[in-house]
C-alpha cells in the first residue's frame, strides 16, 4: 500500500472487511503469481478495495459487496474481485477462519434500503479531522 493509503484508517466492521480482502488477495496472488509477497497487480486491487471501502456510502452499515445494490467497483476490478474470491473463499476457512466466519454472518445482515447521509469512513474522517 502507498503512504497516503496507510494514513486513511478505516473505522470498525470496514476495517475487519479490509483485512478480509487482504487475507482473500494474499491466498490469491501467492497461488496464481508466483511471487514472494503480493505482486503489483494484486497492490493496486488493494489499493482500490482500500479507497472504496473508505468510500461506501453505507459507511459501516455496509452489506457485502456481493449483496450490495451499489455496484461501486470498475468492471475491471469487479471482475477481478469475483475471480479472487471465488478461489480464495474456500481456502479462507482453512487459513483465516475467524475472518471468513464474520464474512458469513456479515452476508445473512439485512440491507439497508438507502444509505443514511453522510454515513461514509471518508466522512467520518474528515469530522474526526477537523476536531
Amino acid at each position: 500500500m502507498t503512504q497516503t493509503d496507510q494514513t486513511i484508517i478505516l473505522f470498525g466492521s470496514l476495517q475487519t472487511e479490509y483485512k478480509t480482502i487482504e487475507a482473500m488477495v494474499k491466498i490469491y496472488c501467492e497461488d496464481h503469481h508466483n511471487t514472494a509477497g503480493i505482486c503489483d497487480k494484486c497492490v493496486d486491487f488493494l489499493q482500490y478495495a482500500h479507497t472504496r471501502l473508505d468510500r461506501c456510502p453505507y459507511g459501516e452499515e455496509k452489506p457485502t459487496c456481493r449483496l450490495c445494490p451499489i455496484h461501486c467497483y470498475k468492471t475491471d476490478y469487479r471482475q477481478l474481485s469475483r475471480e479472487i474470491m471465488r478461489y480464495s473463499g474456500p481456502r479462507m476457512l482453512l487459513k483465516h477462519p475467524v475472518l471468513a466466519i464474520r464474512h458469513l454472518i456479515a452476508e445473512k445482515r439485512p440491507i439497508p434500503d438507502k444509505p443514511a447521509a453522510n454515513a461514509s469512513n471518508r466522512h467520518k474522517r474528515k469530522q474526526a479531522e477537523k476536531h
